[in-house]
């Protein structure tokens, strides 16, 4: 199903509601509409079709979940607004799409502030998870789980990144996030900010020359088959965020809404579970279509991500992020 198509049966759906209906008849149950970029067997996918299988069984069935993966209700940017606007109730999108509206998200997608997906995983869990969590009510949205996605590393059609230097004059697709133009520029290649459905031809037609991203959005996008070297750069480790609109949280009785929680917090173990399997098949995948892989120069890395991360660490808000992250390396 298209975006505009969907919006259209939306709209659909709330005119007949508004009609009488059989006297003593049984509520219809309510659907909620949940949306992601990624393929269906993706971990995020899963985790929030599980979530949904829990909320019908928990409600007999009176709140259900539709699920529509692999970016059919259209990009991250876009999911975001709707559901800010109530048009979608549930969206999973990547922490870099928020960074803009939500600066909390950016002390989660720093270069080189996470050591490992053990030290995110344990901020995620604490405070630092929550406080980021909080922030996005002020702005229509309620903040459900943050589901970590790995290192984040470089690929590419033309070599080996080993250093900052390799990647001097080479088109990176990156998010629409500040925070990402600015890392790759400080690393010396030329940022181009896409939609992560349009990374495939744009390295096909020699528009970009490569991309960042972690192992299993490298091989379930099939960016693989373009892009022969993968490069163990690791320099950020941006976690994703399941939202809910608040005009639908609002709408749900106490009890749902607790519910609702719930079942987010605990859909990231589901997640986790499903991640760790698929990161692991999606690096024999990778290796087996023969994508060549090298370490690079983390030192070398670093000492080019330091500007970016001291300008951060004079922002009162996020400077007490940073700290509370690195206490806990």
């Amino acid at each position: 199903m298209k975006r505009r198509d969907f919006l259209a049966a939306a709209g659909g759906a709330l005119g007949a509601l508004a009609l009488p209906g059989a006297m003593g008849a049984a509520p219809a149950p309510r659907v909620l509409t949940a949306t992601d970029v990624h393929v269906k067997d993706y971990p995020t996918v899963a985790a929030v079709r599980w979530l949904g299988e829990q909320l019908q069984r928990a409600t007999d069935g009176r709140l259900q979940l539709r699920q529509y993966h692999s970016g059919q209700l259209g990009r991250e940017a876009e999911a975001i607004d709707m559901a800010r606007f109530g048009a979608i109730d549930i969206t999973r999108v990547y922490s870099g799409a928020l960074n803009n509206a939500f600066p909390l998200t950016r002390a989660l997608c720093l270069p080189y502030l996470f050591e490992s997906n053990g030290h995110l995983r344990h901020a995620l869990d604490g405070e630092v998870g929550a406080a980021v969590l909080r922030g996005f009510e002020r702005r229509g949205l309620v903040g459900l789980a943050i589901y970590d996605s790995g290192p984040r590393c470089f690929y590419n059609t033309r070599r080996a990144i080993v250093e900052p230097r390799d990647l001097h004059g080479m088109k990176i697709r990156v998010p629409v996030s500040d925070i990402f133009i600015r890392m790759l520029r400080d690393f010396g290649a030329n940022p181009t900010p896409l939609s992560l459905g349009e990374v495939f031809s744009a390295m096909e037609t020699h528009m970009i020359d490569g991309a960042e991203n972690n192992i299993r959005s490298f091989q379930s996008s099939r960016h693989f088959e373009a892009a022969h070297y993968w490069s163990r750069s690791a320099h950020s480790y941006a976690p994703d965020v399941l939202l809910v609109s608040k005009r639908t949280f609002d709408s749900l009785a106490p009890r749902e809404r607790d519910l609702l929680r719930d079942l987010g917090r605990a859909s990231v173990a589901v997640m986790r579970t499903a991640w760790d399997a698929s990161a692991a098949d999606a690096q024999r995948i990778v290796e087996a279509a023969g994508v060549r892989a090298n370490d690079v120069d983390v030192a070398a890395f670093r000492r080019a991500a330091q500007p970016l991360l001291a300008e951060h660490e004079r922002d009162p808000a996020i400077a007490g992020l940073i700290r509370r992250i690195r206490a806990l390396a």
